[in-house]
């Protein structure tokens, strides 16, 4: 388990975010959210998830998310994490991830 003030990163190729976690728990993490330039190209991405729970539009979430978890690699403090559900809002994150490390 992490403890707070954990550096976790959101990588696309080069760093992207740095999320420091300051609310350490299982099966979440919460913790905030800093945005490098080039994550405004997926800002997007989770703007539109944020959105489906209030519009009750379930199905697509999984389409919605497929593409930030092929896009994106979430890191933990020892290393790349395997699948992870990961939700930004504003300057907070939570996610939650797979504890088998990546495969491919």
């Amino acid at each position: 388990m992490t403890g707070p003030d954990s550096e976790w990163q959101l990588l696309h190729g080069g760093t992207l975010v740095g999320i420091t976690v300051d609310e350490a728990g299982m099966p979440w993490q919460r913790g905030c959210f800093f945005p490098k330039p080039a994550f405004s190209q997926f800002r997007p991405w989770f703007d539109e998830l944020n959105t489906i729970p209030e519009a009750e539009e379930f199905e697509r979430f999984d389409d919605a998310y497929d593409r930030i978890e092929s896009a994106l690699t979430l890191v933990s403090p020892t290393g790349p994490v395997g699948n992870f559900l990961l939700h930004i809002d504003q300057d907070r994150a939570s996610f939650r991830w797979d504890a088998e490390p990546p495969t491919g």
